[in-house]
């Protein structure tokens, strides 16, 4: 169960059940462990929640998303986590893997969902049409920009499709070991970042007027 705690509430949280409504702040008490392949367990996550994501994951920016959709995705779609990511690796070791805005895949995510991806990780949010391909099928998980080396701690480097298209744009198979990551949509329609830029938006309205 996620926790409801009013922001300025914190005292008055208790484990498993919602807080007193006064306040506007949403935060979670606990982290949801997931493993992939991801099920339907991820259609009970809420936009928010934090979440750390152990199992397969696979890398894939413009490039191998184009390559995927006009030749084959060349692993199991079904459950499976895309990263928006192009890491850094040496010595057959991941020394930096930080997230690629994920902005850049807004036209080309379609295809994976239909397909089976259950959800997909990067920065920056997506934008009003995935959000409702997400409906009643997947996720879209945030992880901080500038934490590459705190992502690459978390990962061991297990394989490569299309190797020829480069270190940055090839499809690498990375096994995750409790990433932390928050919800930024989630399967209902909630956006955080739409959430976020609205409230901010208020906040410098009421500034204006003051």
């Amino acid at each position: 169960m996620s926790y409801r705690i009013a922001s300025g509430c914190r005292k008055c949280a208790m484990l498993g059940k919602p807080t007193c409504d006064s306040g506007g702040g949403l935060v979670k008490e606990t982290t949801i462990q997931l493993t992939t392949p991801l099920g339907y367990e991820v259609l009970d996550l809420r936009a928010g929640d934090r979440v750390e994501l152990s199992g397969s994951i696979y890398t894939a920016r413009d490039e191998a998303h184009l390559r995927m959709k006009n030749r084959g995705i060349p692993f199991d779609p079904k459950g499976a986590v895309i990263y928006h990511c192009g890491p850094v690796i040496k010595d057959e070791k991941i020394i930096a893997a930080g997230p690629t805005t994920s902005a850049r895949m807004n036209s080309l995510t379609g295809f994976m969902l239909d397909n089976g991806v259950r959800a997909m990780i990067g920065k920056g949010g997506m934008n009003s049409t995935v959000r409702e391909q997400l409906r009643g099928r997947g996720v879209y998980f945030a992880f901080t920009g500038g934490c590459a080396a705190l992502a690459a701690s978390h990962m061991t480097l297990k394989g490569v499709y299309f190797p020829d298209l480069g270190m940055a744009e090839s499809v690498w198979v990375i096994e995750l070991n409790r990433l932390p990551l928050v919800v930024g949509i989630d399967s209902h329609g909630n956006d955080l970042f739409e959430t976020v830029m609205k409230n901010a938006s208020r906040k410098v309205q009421k500034r204006e007027c003051l």
